[in-house]
């Protein structure tokens, strides 16, 4: 791969795993912080964001798991389709992790 192409596949990792950060801490954020009047969290609310946030790398890591093993499968039936060698640049685009752990958290 040159250069410039792993510099793009660099910043489109960086920038789904930002992605997936940010809607996450969002998520904990609304669901476990309701009082704004301090500026420390309470045991309570502390104790919410970090279930909130195990359960949320939990169903990422599920999801991604899954991906990881159908991917040797839909390589394949690509290359059958199109007659072309089942090799990396065959790989289907990731589906960005904001778009599937957060959802699958709630």
């Amino acid at each position: 791969m040159d250069p410039a192409a792993e510099h793009r596949q660099q910043l489109r990792s960086l920038r789904d795993f930002l992605l997936v950060y940010n809607r996450m801490t969002e998520l904990c954020f609304r669901h476990c912080v309701c009082n704004l009047n301090y500026r420390l969290l309470t045991g309570r609310e502390e104790s919410c964001l970090d279930s909130c946030a195990a359960r949320l790398v939990r169903a990422n890591h599920r999801l991604m798991g899954a991906y990881v093993g159908l991917v040797p499968a839909l390589l394949q039936r690509r290359a059958a389709e199109h007659g072309a060698p089942a090799g990396p640049a065959a790989l289907p685009a990731a589906p960005g992790p904001a778009e599937s752990s957060p959802a699958a958290g709630t």
